[in-house]
């Protein structure tokens, strides 16, 4: 495993939808063009530390949403080595359903989040179905039992949370979006999580369409851009290119779990 403060970084695929243009841009070239997006859970890991990077959705969640769940999350971690019964640390982006499912099967974790997303997904805006409709309430209760339980750690903003791991926030997509800086061994990698579903939303300033604030996803696009050493280090949150960028982690993981500490193809 790499030394201090450098990380062994893998992207694990866990579900997939089949879906048009139309659902992944503010303003699609061709809404009719078939546009399937993968969703992910991330892992940092080194000899002395294991983050896990958002827990998914459940199999009672894709079938309530249409979506199409290959493995659970923990079963995709398993795979890389990392066993969420035990991990520590777990970082959570935002509140939707597809990033905030599964919390209980990290016992041992506590979960890293922003002040602003806990207030967002508890206020005034779930009232609004563009913005609650994205949210599921059990996942939102229970992750306010976690703040009553001493198991929610709180960040107003930029933080370190260990050598080499830094949270930086976002909003726009969420008021609390927040993103992850890891240090690899080919450098500083930024896991984008919705701040970018796809490559091409960043890469034309076309936005996803499920937003809070339009100007402060543009803004996001500049900090990713800002924060990466290149395009290379960005990893968006729901690009199906991502398992084609990046190597497997070995021939039985092929389609499950790619390592992102490595260079991608293109």
């Amino acid at each position: 495993m790499p030394s201090s403060g450098v990380y062994a970084l893998y992207a694990v695929k866990y579900a997939s939808h089949e879906r048009t243009a139309a659902s992944n841009f503010i303003d699609p070239p061709d809404p009719h063009e078939a546009m399937p997006i993968d969703y992910f859970v991330w892992a940092a890991v080194s000899d002395e530390r294991t983050f896990v990077i958002d827990m998914g959705f459940t199999a009672k969640t894709a079938d309530d949403r249409g979506r199409t769940l290959i493995r659970c999350p923990t079963e995709g971690l398993a795979a890389i080595g990392v066993d969420a019964a035990t991990v520590k640390d777990v970082i959570v982006t935002h509140f939707h359903y597809d990033h905030i499912g599964n919390f209980d099967k990290f016992p041992a974790a506590d979960f890293h989040l922003q002040d602003r997303e806990m207030a967002f997904a508890t206020g005034r805006h779930m009232l609004d179905p563009a913005h609650g409709s994205s949210m599921n309430v059990n996942d939102v209760v229970g992750m306010v039992r976690h703040v009553y339980g001493k198991r929610v750690v709180f960040h107003d903003g930029d933080a370190e949370l260990a050598p080499g791991i830094t949270l930086h926030h976002i909003g726009g997509h969420t008021a609390g979006l927040q993103i992850v800086t890891v240090m690899t061994a080919r450098g500083l990698v930024v896991v984008a999580s919705d701040a970018c579903h796809l490559y091409a939303n960043m890469e034309t300033r076309n936005p996803f369409p499920v937003i809070f604030e339009k100007d402060k996803v543009l803004a996001g696009y500049d900090t990713l851009e800002r924060l990466a050493p290149s395009p290379g280090h960005i990893v968006p949150g729901h690009d199906p290119q991502v398992m084609d960028r990046y190597p497997a982690v070995s021939e039985e993981l092929e389609g499950i779990a790619v390592r992102l500490d490595v260079d991608p193809s293109e």
